[in-house]
């Protein structure tokens, strides 16, 4: 980063930190999600968006981004020559990108008007160069956001939200190392006892993610994830285009994992929307994976091409099972998620939102959508990746899974032996 760009990351870091936080704990001792009216309060939140707007306008001075990368869901706003004041590099640019998102995020939170449209050229730019949506998004939060002294960047200063991110970014990190896992398969085959092993490492790491998810929900607090950590996460506008909030399911990992295991499907229209609509907000190393989605081949059908292919050998038995159970811990940790966190964490205080706050209740979701069709399309993800039968839906996955079982019970008890122990 130049000297502004610094700039500006220590006060996203410090001064930015505590102004939020003020107003959060006001919220919070009102039980509301926002208070308008009271000038202590209207003055921290001028001067949120006076210092950014001040230190986004330093950090574009004089600086221009490289010519931008089209992708199908981001349209290139300018192609203009790099400058030697802005940074060169695609990390250090979605670091930037990352910072003058947490301003716009923080403005839309606390309805701040008029200052935030000094860093929409800038936003648009750097999201320009890069490929993706100009605002923040959970990357920034979890897998680009540089530790200073122990401590990453948040939005305030309140154990919640650090906790928030914390275990959701430790989630994506073992979401990928599954990922990693499940990828290298198909070169080795799924009989190889090399598969073993990395079927074992996907294994470990849907393990991990459903103990994370446990912690989370036994340590975030629902009333201060509500009306303290979620507002940052709203649509907001920049420019003249809406850009929907913040998720932090947007990572190549859990989707490559969907269609590795064959739980679904790239040509499914329902899923193929969803990997669309999410492509923009997923860091640029990740557009590429989620593109790698369309032509990899499920592992689900490797195993019910060699199992019919003949008797089951050891190895392919005890690499088959490794696979059911893979599969059974994807399913797991989905329908967790959905049920330990989203319901009550989204959905049930949601519901306790009083009527004369109608136009809070109608901003409830980060997706933009209303609540009820956000619920219901998490619902029928969290059916596909469980393989299960809904009245009057595709069975997804469940029949294919069911076929592999039946060729395992069918089959006779070769398990390999345990290797013998050195004495």
């Amino acid at each position: 980063m130049n000297s502004a760009a610094e700039d500006f990351d220590r006060w996203i870091r410090n001064d930015f930190v505590a102004l939020n936080t003020r107003l959060e704990e006001a919220y919070f001792a009102a039980g509301t999600q926002i208070l308008h009216g009271r000038p202590e309060l209207e003055t921290v939140k001028r001067r949120i968006g006076r210092e950014g707007a001040e230190l986004v306008l330093r950090a574009a001075e004089g600086g221009s981004t490289p010519s931008p990368r089209p992708t199908p869901s981001v349209r290139p706003i300018l192609s203009t020559p790099l400058l030697p004041s802005m940074p060169t590099g695609d990390d250090e640019r979605y670091e930037l990108l990352g910072l003058v998102g947490f301003y716009l995020a923080a403005c839309r939170r606390h309805e701040i008007d008029g200052p935030q449209s000094a860093a929409w050229p800038l936003a648009q730019l750097l999201a320009s160069s890069l490929g993706v949506a100009p605002r923040f998004v959970f990357a920034h939060q979890a897998l680009y956001n540089r530790a200073v002294g122990d401590t990453f960047r948040t939005f305030t200063s309140l154990a919640d939200e650090r906790a928030f991110i914390l275990y959701n970014g430790l989630s994506v990190l073992a979401y990928q190392r599954t990922a990693t896992a499940l990828r290298r398969i198909a070169a080795l085959g799924v009989s190889s006892p090399l598969t073993a092993y990395l079927l074992r490492e996907a294994r470990s790491g849907l393990d991990d993610v459903l103990d994370l998810g446990r912690t989370l929900g036994k340590t975030l607090d629902v009333d201060r994830f509500f009306l303290n950590i979620r507002p940052y996460f709203k649509p907001h506008r920049v420019g003249g285009t809406q850009y929907r909030g913040v998720n932090a399911g947007d990572f190549a990992a859990i989707n490559s994992i969907d269609v590795l295991l064959g739980l679904c499907s790239p040509y499914d229209p329902f899923y193929q929307a969803l990997l669309t609509e999410k492509y923009p907000y997923t860091p640029p190393e990740d557009q590429a994976l989620l593109r790698a989605t369309a032509t990899a081949e499920p592992l689900l059908d490797a195993f019910l091409r060699e199992t019919a292919a003949g008797p089951l050998t050891p190895q392919l038995r005890d690499n088959t099972e490794l696979f059911l159970t893979v599969c059974r811990l994807h399913g797991a940790a989905s329908a967790f998620h959905h049920h330990r966190l989203v319901v009550p964490f989204l959905q049930e205080p949601a519901a306790r939102v009083p009527q004369d706050q109608e136009p809070e209740a109608a901003d409830l979701t980060t997706s933009g959508p209303p609540l009820h069709v956000v619920m219901g399309t998490l619902a029928r993800l969290v059916d596909l990746r469980t393989a299960r039968r809904r009245p009057g839906a595709d069975g997804g996955a469940r029949t294919a899974l069911d076929q592999l079982r039946h060729a395992l019970d069918a089959a006779p008890d070769t398990h390999l032996k345990p290797a013998p122990t050195s004495t």
